[in-house]
């Protein structure tokens, strides 16, 4: 038993009953110098590792996961320990796990608890992170991680590793490096090309990451983003315009399964908690699954996967690149779960205790499709978050996410944007204003709205460029009181310099989400919500899905 300053931990039970009755809910926390209250049931137990408090980049997704991990070691005859510190999840329920530890996700407090319940294994792949990031201590320290290989899971992490993976298997992927210093960080963007992507390493939502256009603004980022060190490096990384493919596989350390593909809306540069997720895929080529596939079996081997895996990929006019890989359950695992009807989660589970996929049912390579189109929508509380900017890139900032079926995408489209809290309606005022890069492309866009009816009001930039298209529009010079008097019922707006609080496009954006007008920061978004209100206003309602016809995936 590990100990803190000199004295042993023991574990007391959590009074669910306020003494009025005997407590019997097998709810434990730490104390010091108190008589331990843990029993032990003779049974072959399996420590799940949660994900902790719930925050921006890590939230509800991975207590899901838990919970369908608790679900899976109990069908297969095992008791399930649950350590996670926080008692707002279902993962914390009293009905969930057969023992819960409310204690904090930290090495030592983790390594307490192995050395109270002396699991078989401890699975690390359900809590997000937080989680993942524990593997190596553990392992270091003697304890068997189930699932994937611990080696593994850092050949996926580290970057210089997984290069080597990747090039290794002939597979095409962003191009760029690891730096553990500023003029290292700056030889590395030089030699790609800006624009890069930027990011710390071992990081979950993507914290800190940004797309930098310039050696100034890279500099900027090094000395006030980060502290990079040898132990902290950054990954640059050449920014790939294309469209960004997600994939959640289940390996049993030999074959893969792969439930579902999902293609993003918006294009690579938006984090992939923020981007609007269409399952099956609407735009991919044939051609281009194919390759998706073949790669992920392909990389699932290589690593040996046990468990779950997610992969990002961007698919650009050069080819199918790989973005990153985590070894872990993603956030669209819950998504993918019910609208396939696959549990993808138990399923995992189980193959970790040594079940194949055959014996559970699955054969390599692709699912079928499930019959139904599925969109996974974000959901954001800017009007909760003074002073945040509100547009979306590399970085993850909503709160939580919705779903919308349907048997057409527009159906489905139209369902998830309305559960995400957007409201539009089918007329009105849309104010544009969108950075110089996006003025060309601005013009199809604005012009779906004016076919649709609206009304286009932009900024003087935005109105020249708009009327040398051919369309009508009604300049504004000062967008603030626009919103504020409650005409506008949409914004349109792609930062130019994002972040920086006193510039006209922030005040518009922080504006339009005090006063609850949709703001758009996205011109693929903005597109795919023509496509949607489009069909409705040709009277193609969406078509209610009983989840009973999900289930049985017809």
């Amino acid at each position: 038993m590990r100990k803190k300053n000199g004295i042993i931990p023991s574990y007391k039970i959590v009074d669910t009953c306020a003494a009025e009755f005997e407590a019997v809910t097998p709810y434990y926390y730490s104390t010091y110098e108190a008589e331990d209250e843990v029993t032990d049931s003779g049974r072959p137990k399996v420590l799940v590792l949660g994900s902790g408090p719930i925050r921006i980049g890590q939230g509800i997704e991975f207590d899901y996961c838990s919970v369908h991990s608790v679900w899976g070691l109990q069908r297969e005859g095992i008791e399930a320990v649950i350590i996670n510190n926080n008692p707002e999840t279902v993962s914390t329920d009293f009905d969930t796990a057969d023992k819960l530890y409310f204690e904090p996700l930290a090495l030592e407090d983790v390594l307490n608890v192995i050395d109270k319940e002396k699991p078989i294994g401890v699975i690390v792949q359900f809590g997000g992170q937080t989680a993942i990031n524990l593997a190596a201590g553990l392992h270091a320290r003697g304890v068997k991680i189930l699932g994937t290989p611990v080696e593994c899971i850092d050949a996926a992490e580290d970057r210089d590793k997984f290069e080597k993976l990747l090039t290794g298997l002939g597979i095409p992927q962003s191009e760029g490096k690891s730096a553990t210093t500023v003029e290292e960080a700056r030889e590395i963007a030089k030699k790609l090309g800006y624009p890069v992507l930027v990011r710390p390493s071992y990081v979950l939502g993507g914290r800190a990451m940004e797309i930098v256009s310039s050696h100034a603004e890279l500099l900027k980022y090094m000395t006030e983003a980060v502290q990079v060190s040898p132990r902290h490096p950054v990954l640059v990384d050449k920014y790939i315009h294309g469209k960004e493919v997600e994939v959640d596989a289940i390996g049993d350390g030999q074959t893969l399964f792969i439930p579902g593909i999902m293609e993003h809306i918006e294009r690579a540069g938006v984090h992939s908690g923020d981007s609007i997720a269409v399952y099956p895929p609407q735009t991919l080529s044939r051609q281009e699954i194919d390759k998706i596939v073949d790669y992920t079996l392909r990389i699932g081997r290589a690593l040996k996967v046990n468990g779950l895996i997610n992969i990002q990929y961007v698919v650009g006019e050069d080819g199918v690149f790989v973005l990153e890989v985590n070894p872990r359950a993603s956030r669209t695992v819950p998504v993918l779960s019910k609208v396939t009807g696959v549990p993808m989660v138990q399923a995992a589970t189980r193959a970790m205790l040594g079940r194949s996929l055959a014996d559970l049912g699955y054969s390599e390579g692709l699912g079928g499709y499930a019959g139904f189109i599925a969109v996974k929508a974000p959901v954001f509380s800017f009007e909760k978050l003074g002073l945040v900017e509100v547009s979306l890139g590399p970085e993850m900032k909503s709160t939580g996410e919705v779903m919308g079926i349907d048997r057409s995408f527009p159906g489905a489209l139209f369902k998830a944007m309305r559960a995400s809290g957007l409201r539009v309606d089918f007329s009105g005022d849309v104010v544009f204003s969108v950075a110089d890069r996006d003025k060309e492309e601005a013009g199809g866009v604005a012009r779906a709205y004016a076919d649709l009816g609206f009304t286009l009001r932009a900024t003087p930039g935005t109105a020249k460029s708009l009327k040398k298209a051919g369309l009508e529009v009604l300049e504004v010079d000062d967008t603030v009181p626009l919103i504020r008097s409650g005409s506008v019922g949409l914004v349109i707006n792609t930062p130019t310099r994002g972040k920086i609080t006193g510039r006209p496009g922030f005040l518009l954006r922080r504006a339009a989400a005090e006063y609850k007008v949709p703001c758009l920061t996205s011109l693929d978004t903005a597109s795919a919500l023509t496509v949607a209100l489009r069909c409705l206003r040709q009277g193609d309602e969406p078509f209610p899905v009983a989840m009973t016809e999900l289930r049985r995936g017809n």
